[in-house]
Parts: C-alpha cells; sequence; structure tokens
C-alpha cells in the first residue's frame, strides 16, 4: 500500500505521524511511504533521513494525498485538508470528533474510513495509542501551569514548590488516569502540596501506595472538588470519556472561587474540557483569564515537545500501522482493538462515544 504522511498544519504543531524509524520498517514490508517535505523538520527528522530510511519525499501535501492509501497523521485534518481526503482512503490520526461537529460532518461527506488513535482501545479497557500523549500531557500540565503561576503571565505569583519557611503551591489534579498519574508525578516531584481526585476508589489506593504518602488522594464529590478548587493554586482537568464529550465536572461557579490568578490547565479541551469556561487555544496564544483564573487550554499541548512526542506517538502507533497498510480495512475485522479506533466510514458513525456525541446511533457492524 503507499502510504503518506503530510506536514501537520495545526498552528504551532510541529509533530509528525512517522519517524524515519517507522519509514524503515513500512518500507522493509514493501509498502511505498511519501512523506512531505518537511514534514519531520520540527521535529528533528530532517528529510535525508527518511529517503535513507526508504521513504520518498513529495513537494507538497497534494501529492501525498493523491497518491496515498494510507494517510499518517498526527492531528485531525484542517478544513483546507477536505479537499484532498478520498472515500477511498484510511486516514490514521488523532481525530477527537465528539466536540468538533464540522470536523464530523466533513469525514461523513467524503466518505472515508477515519481511525482515530484515541479510541483504538484494548480488552482492558487500555487506550495504547492515547497513553503516550498522555503521559506528555500530563507531566507537561504541570510545567506549563507552574510558568502560568509566574506574575508577570497573570498568575498569583506562586512556587510551587515553595521555599524553607514558605508554604508549596497547592495543586489539584481531577482525574486518576494517566494525565492525572503523570500530573502528580511531576507536582511532586517539583515539591507542590499535591491533591488526586477520583471516583475510581480501587485506583485511588494503589496510586496511594506507590507515592508512599507524598500525594493527597480524595474521593471526587462535587462538594470535595469545590472545596480544593477553593484552597489551589493550580488545576489541572484530567478527565476522559472514550470517543465522548468530556463531562463539565468543573463548573463556571467553582472557578469563580478559585483565587485571583490561580491557574487552570484543562487537558481535557481536546474532547471538549472538563470545565464550563474552558475554551480551545493554541501555542502561539495559549492563555487567557476567565473569572479571574488564568485558563491554558491547548489542544495539542505535546507538540510543543516535538521530538520527545514524535518517538512516543511511532513507538505506539506504528505496529497499528503495519497492520492498516498491509490488511486496510480487513486490520480492523482481525484486530477488535483497531476496530474500536473506526469512527467514521461510508457516511456512518461508528462509535458510539461520538453517536452520542452527535445526538445519533452508532453503526455496529464492521465494514
Amino acid at each position: 500500500m503507499n502510504v503518506g504522511v503530510p506536514k501537520e498544519i495545526k498552528p504551532q504543531e510541529e509533530r509528525v505521524a512517522l519517524t524515519p524509524a517507522g519509514a524503515h520498517t513500512l518500507a522493509e514490508r514493501g509498502h511505498r511511504v511519501l512523506v512531505q517535505q518537511g514534514a519531520g523538520r520540527g521535529a528533528g527528522f530532517p528529510d535525508e533521513a527518511y529517503v535513507a530510511a526508504g521513504a520518498e519525499i513529495a513537494p507538497d501535501a497534494a501529492q501525498v494525498f493523491r497518491e496515498a492509501g494510507l494517510i499518517l497523521k498526527v492531528k485531525e485534518p484542517q478544513p483546507s485538508e477536505y479537499p484532498l481526503l478520498r472515500a477511498d482512503q484510511l486516514l490514521f490520526t488523532y481525530l477527537h470528533l465528539a466536540p468538533d461537529p464540522g470536523q464530523t460532518r466533513a469525514l461523513l461527506e467524503i466518505g472515508l474510513a477515519g481511525i482515530a488513535y484515541e479510541t483504538v482501545q484494548l480488552a482492558d479497557g487500555t487506550l495504547p495509542l492515547l497513553l503516550p500523549m498522555s503521559e506528555v500531557a500530563g507531566r507537561m500540565a504541570i510545567q506549563v501551569g507552574a510558568h502560568a503561576l509566574e506574575r508577570h503571565k497573570g498568575g498569583r505569583g506562586v512556587l510551587l514548590g515553595g521555599l524553607p519557611g514558605v508554604r508549596p503551591g497547592r495543586v489539584a489534579i481531577v482525574g486518576a488516569g494517566t494525565v492525572g498519574t503523570n500530573a502528580a508525578l511531576m507536582a511532586v516531584g517539583l515539591g507542590a502540596d499535591a491533591a488526586l481526585l477520583d471516583i475510581d476508589m480501587p485506583r485511588l489506593a494503589r496510586l496511594d501506595l506507590a507515592f508512599q504518602g507524598r500525594l493527597t488522594t480524595l474521593a471526587s464529590t462535587p462538594y470535595t472538588l469545590a472545596e480544593e478548587l477553593r484552597e489551589a493554586d493550580l488545576v489541572v482537568g484530567a478527565v476522559l470519556v472514550t470517543g465522548d464529550l468530556a463531562p463539565h465536572l468543573i463548573t463556571r461557579a467553582m472557578v469563580r472561587a478559585m483565587k485571583p490568578g490561580a491557574v487552570l490547565v484543562d487537558v481535557a479541551v481536546d474532547q471538549g474540557g472538563c470545565a464550563e469556561t474552558t475554551r480551545a487555544t493554541t501555542h502561539d496564544h495559549p492563555t487567557y483569564v476567565e473569572e479571574g483564573v488564568v485558563h491554558y487550554c491547548v489542544a495539542n499541548m505535546p507538540g510543543a515537545v516535538a521530538r520527545t512526542a514524535t518517538l512516543g506517538l511511532t513507538n505506539a502507533t506504528l505496529p497499528y500501522a503495519v497492520k492498516l497498510a498491509a490488511g486496510g480495512l480487513d486490520a480492523l475485522r482481525a484486530d477488535p482493538a483497531l476496530a474500536k479506533g473506526l469512527n467514521v466510514y461510508r457516511g456512518k458513525v461508528h462509535h458510539p462515544g461520538v453517536a452520542h456525541a452527535m445526538g445519533t446511533r452508532a453503526e455496529t457492524a464492521l465494514p
């Protein structure tokens, strides 16, 4: 199969969907790999490295989309890319369709098979292709939150680690999944007073043991959440419902009650956000102030650490890309985890979470 890797055009998105090592793996299996000129430059992978790995360099996106049957991307296609897509293509990327009805309608009209990294799901519920970017985003959430707390950035002027004789900053992390756990790891590492809230008590018990008392774990209720947010200097929203919109657990009233200059980093923004006050931002303009609270809501946070993120992403996606390149849609029938990645095909929604967000019913039969 011809496999195409276009350059990402979302603002400040420097990741690329395939490393030269990944291109080599596909080429060795007899696939033609077509990489757009400069696609890997932002992540530190020059065109020459792809050529050495057995890929071809295309001068523009038009050739990549025209000649490839399998399109590998990082982020969802942008409106200017819609006319380049075809019904006979497989699109393998992060789609995040639930909060984006415009994109959903466009892909349904095109009729292609849209396979979303974020909904590929193993039998135990693990999301293996979301995992590495969730790890990145969770760790970054504390990093960017710490910067946003600086006074010249509009924050409270609090150092998360504190000083001898000075109380450390307080961090409230909402959600104990991969994002929340990695955020907690970084917060504790900086010396912050960190609390992690979730409704999954067995998971909280495991994390309590793992952090050996350095992290406060709390059963999440609206009352407890409101209490923690009132006292927090930094709040990290890390709530996920696979394929569907994130629930607005953090209400506007809760945000209004936070300290002036406190910071909210909503990592769930790519699924609509878990705060009522969330709206998507970009790396060019990452923050805004709402109800006196600094909001950081960049929908592609890992794009800022493009090399690390690209390596982690390809490590996870390559085995599935190999299956799709070899078997096309037959790969979905052979791999139940990959089948759950199918979000749209031939004008129908195939994922129940996306269907719920769109107010429609999901097609259950595989193509």
